[in-house]
């Protein structure tokens, strides 16, 4: 999964590299293609590297057929000692066996932006002279059957990303038959990786579909981060195999590249420690880093000046660095595993099966790497030798791995929604019965006009309030209250509050006293802020409160003594207070959750809004609240006292 070098699997792919190849094309063909194929090889003509010699530096008289090229180098001698931004490669052939064929023309496959000369011609040219960049695709050039004489010059004008004299060819020939030739290659070396293109397909099919899978469920983390490797290994795989032809330019190829391989590590890493449960431990986070600036700084040299980027890739994939960077990948992939799974005997029996699958992958990478960095004979023997062997085997436990860790993930995917859709329906019922306790009708209370509206935050709500008028003095009994805490829990303990304020109000009218038996039941279940108010039909009010906010009468607070909270300590007591409603004032009760309303930035509510709108109906208030940004349950009532008995809306 670390920074490998792409796959060399077919003479048409282009990496940042320019060779003169010898003629291989025609043992590839397809057998239903061979017999066409080898006859037009016969007319086919390529030239070869023994024949070239090279130059660095840029000089358009280097085109000429008459130059002195004693200082120029064998082609054999190809490197990237100095930091030109231009090089040039020239070859002496002898194609006068090709006079007289139709349609003549040259092929050129080659990773970097060029220009083809012809006897000191400009026949064509591919890609960016100015900054390297060129396209993963095989151009064909038309030339002069003048030209195709016993002492022809080729000449190639190459731009700075070249680093390998073995990826590129220039044959000559009838272009329709070079055409041929060339997808024929490609198409012999395509179906020689079809299981390893198909595995890896797949994997990015997987990766995809996990993607689809958490946008629908984004609690489920390890499915994003298995995803993001899985599409990273299919995007680096397709690219490293698929270098055949793709009119996509090297450096946008190459940036997705280094997308993917920033990715991938860190995907499956984290993956690994999110399924374990356990923290990223040190030093994965410093290596991961480590691979992460590699990529950038690479990425970043992709548009670099020429100069810079040509010195900068050179020592960043380099024999020294890009070794390193593979050795430190497979450390932090290793030791994440390690990390994140051993002793497996110690993790949850559910991540022990997804651990050992997980462990495998690991395997099959390490044994590849171990045998791809292994130097001198060993490796040239079994790495070079059963590369194929070893790449398909690699790949078939990697998407074996990869669907099984799919299955788990979605069984388990699977029983948590059966579990939600379990709970939803107990939250349903929950719901059912806290609108039971909690009226949406109020009763009729003679002398008072009274709103109320209740927004919980979640399906079932922590606040509760309770109008109990008596028919035998013509009070009423007011109670409003808030659970700490939000969700199920507060709902079902308000729901028992509400049930023991009813049981209470049997045998006491008292405000102080509803309060003490309240707080003798909650002790140990939880604090709950509670106010209960008497209202007499003479205006006489009667507040007992247990740290609820006070309420607005004609938009001023009443100023109230502290209090603790229900369930806060034991045999603590609730003293008393009255005052007097007159004709036609007003009353604001609400809970927490409309000052501590919150917007996007960050703004609470505040008293101070709240005040400025206790006045207004209760269905006002509350919207405002909500409008604001609702972070816990709402309950607001406003009541009017009257003297004469109202309908109440």
């Amino acid at each position: 999964m670390r920074k490998e070098p792409p796959q060399k699997v077919a003479p048409t792919s282009r990496s940042a590299v320019v060779r003169v190849s010898r003629p291989a094309l025609t043992s590839v063909a397809l057998l239903t293609l061979a017999l066409p194929i080898a006859l037009a090889a016969q007319s086919i003509q390529t030239v070869a590297p023994q024949q070239c010699v090279w130059h660095a530096g840029d000089n358009p008289a280097w085109a000429s057929p008459n130059l002195d090229e004693a200082a120029w180098q064998p082609y054999a001698e190809w490197n990237l000692s100095g930091n030109e931004p231009r090089m040039w490669v020239r070859c002496h052939a002898d194609l006068s066996a090709l006079r007289g064929v139709p349609n003549p023309g040259a092929q050129v496959a080659v990773d970097a932006a060029y220009e083809l000369y012809v006897n000191g011609q400009r026949v064509g040219g591919a890609g960016n002279m100015e900054n390297g960049f060129s396209t993963l695709q095989v151009f064909r050039w038309a030339v002069p059957d003048a030209d195709l004489g016993m002492h022809t010059t080729l000449a190639l004008r190459l731009a700075y990303r070249v680093d390998d004299p073995d990826k590129a060819s220039v044959q000559f020939g009838n272009i329709p038959i070079l055409k041929a030739l060339n997808d024929s290659a490609v198409l012999a070396q395509l179906s020689s990786l079809t299981l390893l293109g198909i595995c890896y397909l797949i994997v990015g099919f997987i990766g995809l579909s996990l993607l689809g899978f958490y946008l629908s469920d984004r609690s489920r983390t390890e499915l994003l981060l298995l995803g993001i490797a899985c599409t990273s290994l299919g995007i680096l795989r397709l690219l490293s195999f698929s270098k055949t032809g793709w009119p996509i330019t090297v450096s946008f190829a190459e940036l997705i590249f280094l997308i993917a391989n920033v990715a991938l590590p860190i995907g499956e890493v984290l993956f690994f420690f999110r399924l374990s449960g356990k923290r990223v431990r040190q030093p994965i986070p410093v290596l991961l880093g480590i691979e992460t600036l590699w990529s950038v700084v690479m990425a970043v040299c992709l548009y670099a000046p020429p100069r810079i980027a040509l010195s900068s890739w050179a020592f960043l994939a380099g024999p020294v660095v890009f070794p390193m960077i593979i050795a430190l990948s497979m450390v932090a992939f290793v030791g994440g595993a390690i990390l994140a799974f051993l002793p497996i005997g110690k993790l949850p029996r559910r991540v022990r099966t997804p651990a050992m699958l997980c462990l495998t992958w690991v395997a099959a990478d390490s044994v590849w790497f171990a045998f791809e960095l292994t130097p001198g004979g060993t490796r040239s023997h079994i790495f070079l030798r059963w590369t194929n062997v070893l790449a398909e085997a690699r790949g078939v436990t990697v998407l074996a791995v990869v669907i099984a860790l799919m299955a788990l993930l979605l069984r388990e995917q699977r029983q948590i929604a059966e579990d939600r859709a379990l709970l939803a329906g107990e939250m349903a019922s929950a719901r059912e019965i806290q609108r039971y306790f909690i009226p949406e009708k109020l009763p009729d209370t003679p002398g008072l006009a009274i709103q109320s509206v209740y927004l919980p935050s979640r399906e079932v709500g922590g606040d509760f309030f309770q109008v109990l008028p008596d028919a035998r003095d013509g009070s009423t009994l007011i109670v409003v209250g808030d659970v700490a805490g939000k969700g199920l829990k507060a709902g079902m303990l308000s729901t028992l509050i509400v049930a023991a304020i009813r049981t209470a109000s049997q045998f006491t009218r008292d405000p102080g006293e509803i309060l003490t038996l309240l707080n003798q039941r909650l002790q140990g279940r939880g604090l709950v802020t509670c106010m209960v108010l008497r209202i007499a039909g003479s205006g006489d009010v009667e507040l007992a409160n247990a740290g609820h906010l006070p309420p607005y009468i004609d938009g001023q607070e009443l100023a109230l003594d502290g209090a603790l909270p229900l369930g806060a300590l034991a045999d603590i007591p609730f003293p008393t207070f009255h005052f007097q409603l007159s004709d036609g004032q007003s009353m604001l009760l609400l809970s927490d959750g409309v000052v501590e309303a919150q917007n996007a930035s960050g703004q609470l509510f505040g008293f101070e809004r709240t005040r400025q709108i206790s006045t207004h109906s209760a269905e006002a208030i509350a919207q405002a609240a909500q409008a604001h940004g609702q972070e816990d349950d709402i309950t607001v009532l406003t009541l009017t006292f009257a003297p004469v008995e109202v309908a109440h809306a």
